[in-house]
């Protein structure tokens, strides 16, 4: 096996180019775990933690600009207030040592059903940038994933950075799992309001993540925008339902098909309020 140490994004296109059997590693979270158990033998091994300007993000005009190699501790340290679903999101990740090393961009090259950090992308419509030695393009996160573990990557590409709105509403990110720390998800959701836009989406409940469009078309009509108050519990009720039909889940070691149906009823009315509570906040500060 070939282990390539790139110093710039431009080096590491071109290797990607040349070996485009090789296998992108910052974090090493997942990767390094299905090398040791064997479960993947790659040719090469492309070493990004080099390559300063993946490990960067910026503000411009509204939208962060996330570089893959952020890890998980530095969103949740210094994105909080700018993006606080991915910041919650990031931290359900693993352990400390986990979230250290992790990264968003490791996340969705990984593209597992039960990836933390994937609802939250979807539901804040965030865009995938991705470049290789051809140039650079944007990725909508709901064309990303493509199926169980599959991305829409071409061979020679590399995932850059991920670019999100500043949060300007209310955002919430919940899961379940077999214990409060250190698990991967039973089942996740994410949910993002602001004028005009409602975000949704489920994690580890389907082949891939994935938004639930009818619950975010029937959210947008019937919230009461203009003049924000506490929700109706049948309004809530009938969102959880809506979120909980667009699930189609698997029977496993984790949990049931139905348990996991029932939990994303609760997960949708549960983040529903505090997601809504949230936006009347930023309603009042900006009156």
């Amino acid at each position: 096996m070939d282990f390539l140490r790139p110093t710039t994004l431009d080096e590491a296109l071109a290797i990607k180019a040349q070996r485009p059997d090789a296998v992108p590693i910052a974090g090493g979270t997942d990767v390094m775990v299905e090398l040791n158990f064997d479960h993947r033998r790659p040719e090469a091994l492309l070493d990004l933690t080099r390559i300063g300007e993946l490990a960067e993000w910026s503000t411009l005009d509204g939208t962060v600009t996330l570089g893959a190699g952020v890890p998980y501790t530095r969103v949740i340290d210094e994105l909080g207030d700018a993006l606080p679903g991915l910041a919650m999101a990031a931290r359900t990740v693993g352990s400390p040592q986990i979230r250290n090393r992790g990264t968003v961009g490791g996340n969705l090259g990984a593209a597992s059903p039960a990836g933390d950090t994937h609802p939250v992308l979807l539901a804040t419509g965030a865009r995938v940038e991705v470049a290789s030695v051809r140039g650079r393009r944007f990725i909508a996160a709901e064309d990303f994933y493509t199926g169980v573990k599959r991305n829409a990557l071409e061979p020679d590409e590399l995932i850059t950075a991920v670019r999100l709105p500043v949060a300007t509403g209310g955002e919430q990110f919940a899961k379940i799992g077999t214990r409060n720390a250190m698990v991967i998800a039973v089942c996740s959701f994410a949910i993002v309001l602001r004028e005009g836009h409602v975000g949704a989406a489920i994690g580890s409940a389907a082949p891939t993540p994935r938004r639930v469009g009818e619950a975010e078309r029937f959210l947008l009509g019937e919230l009461p925008w203009d003049a924000p108050a506490p929700l109706a519990d049948s309004l809530k009720r009938r969102f959880g339902e809506l979120v909980a039909s667009a699930a189609t889940p698997i029977d496993d070691v984790r949990g049931s098909a139905a348990y996991r149906t029932h939990a994303l009823s609760v997960l949708a009315r549960r983040t529903l309020t505090w997601a809504w509570d949230g936006y009347r906040g930023s309603v009042r500060e900006c009156a």
